[in-house]
């Protein structure tokens, strides 16, 4: 199957030409189809599949056979770098043809939020919008909705997570009860579906199974006491020959001091997290993709709002908090078809949570052994798993002194020639 087969407008298949896409991922071949047929869509899909482009690419032909003359689109997604992602990849998707982006979200300039107001008083024909920043749009008044055929709610399993329900039902509210919806989420928890019923009608649904990483990742697990996180993460960096590394820690106190920790050793860390200013973190992301930055230590929001080429290592510093998010995490290195490297430290309290992560994938991780110089790992690191996934003996403190970090824990229209 090709794009073509999709019978999308010349230009759109230039764009996805240029792109280098060259044939349609299980979602989109299932997705495109759909949304162009007009129904409301149901799509339980990871980032990694090719959604965006699944829902884009049909968005997109539509607006180019029916303009809209107003906000044709609007697509909720969670945080402010999928925002920016997507408004990025609608610019690419459609250089070839003259249909305008917005992406707003929090966290930037005066002059961001009037180029902001000005783009949505003027009707860009899709809206990208984080559902705080898009609530405060609102309330100043001249948004005008009347035109929207589609609304699109990306990761909307993390926008639920991320206390956003409210907000998400006041903004659909505003919007006209005739348009299309389409549903893109990694899960499907009960208070998504009650939110899906209350919102869409008679929805096709896909299910595309939980992807596991790619066979070009090479998956290391290494059983530490928290107070040999640091030194073993130290020789590590020091050692391996890796030149982009992504250090995921699963609190933002934890990212902000392993950052200082290690910049305090000479490694030249740089913390990404919500506490920095917009610009700031969009010239932090620009230097890691340009290799600038060669260390980034973050939370979650990296593993699901960067597409970063070219990144060799991820480390969990902390096991995240379900297998999922594992598989989003590593998911930052080997793409498009590169190898990579990705290790997570495993502390006595986070056995369970590992054990959970292993069944997901259907087999055990290659345990990498401490160096003797820290010591000996925690008991139950080299007793085999138990009949219910466990290893017996539960977690150990390490007679050794507490470690320093606990383990545990803008705006633009697109331009278009």
């Amino acid at each position: 199957m090709t794009f073509d087969d999709f019978d999308l407008d010349y230009g759109v298949l230039d764009g996805i030409e240029s792109m280098g896409y060259r044939s349609p991922t299980p979602i989109q071949q299932q997705a495109i189809p759909t949304i162009l047929a007009g129904h409301d869509l149901i799509a339980c899909a990871q980032t990694g599949t090719g959604k965006t482009a699944a829902f884009v690419l049909p968005v997109l032909d539509k607006i180019l056979q029916t303009p809209s003359g107003g906000i044709n689109t609007l697509i909720l997604v969670p945080t402010r770098e999928l925002a920016m992602q997507i408004d990025q990849q609608i610019e690419a998707m459609s250089y070839f043809v003259e249909v305008s982006s917005i992406a707003v979200y929090g966290g930037g300039s005066g002059q961001s939020w009037n180029q902001q107001k000005q783009a949505l008083t003027k009707g860009a024909d899709i809206i990208i919008a984080t559902p705080g920043r898009l609530i405060a749009q609102m309330q100043m008044g001249g948004l005008d909705f009347s035109f929207l055929n589609t609304l699109v709610l990306d990761e909307a399993d993390r926008m639920l997570d991320m206390g956003f329900y409210d907000d998400l039902v006041r903004i659909i509210s505003e919007l006209p009860k005739e348009r299309q919806t389409l549903c893109f989420s990694a899960t499907m928890p009960p208070k998504i579906r009650a939110l899906t019923k209350q919102i869409l009608r008679h929805p096709t649904e896909i299910n595309i199974a939980i992807s596991k990483p790619a066979e070009g990742i090479r998956q290391l697990v290494a059983h530490t006491f928290d107070e040999q996180k640091l030194p073993l993460l130290r020789k590590i960096l020091k050692e391996g020959d890796y030149k982009s590394i992504i250090i995921f820690c699963s609190r933002k106190d934890n990212v902000k001091r392993l950052e200082g920790e290690l910049r305090r050793v000479g490694i030249e860390a740089k913390a990404f997290h919500s506490d920095l200013e917009q610009e700031a973190r969009e010239v932090l992301m620009q230097a890691f993709k340009a290799k600038r930055v060669n260390v980034l230590v973050g939370t979650d929001v990296l593993s699901r709002g960067i597409d970063v080429e070219g990144i060799e290592l991820v480390l969990n510093y902390d096991v995240p908090p379900d297998p999922e998010d594992y598989v989003h995490r590593i998911g930052r290195t080997a793409r498009a078809e590169s190898s990579g490297t990705a290790i997570t430290f495993v502390n006595p309290n986070d056995q369970r949570r590992f054990s959970g992560i292993e069944r997901m994938l259907g087999k055990k991780i290659e345990v990498m052994p401490l160096p003797e110089e820290l010591g000996p790992p925690p008991e139950w690191a080299n007793r085999p798993f138990s009949a219910q996934g466990r290893r017996p003996g539960g977690g150990q403190r390490h007679p050794g002194k507490k470690g320093s970090v606990n383990g545990q824990g803008s705006a633009r229209r697109s331009s278009k020639r």
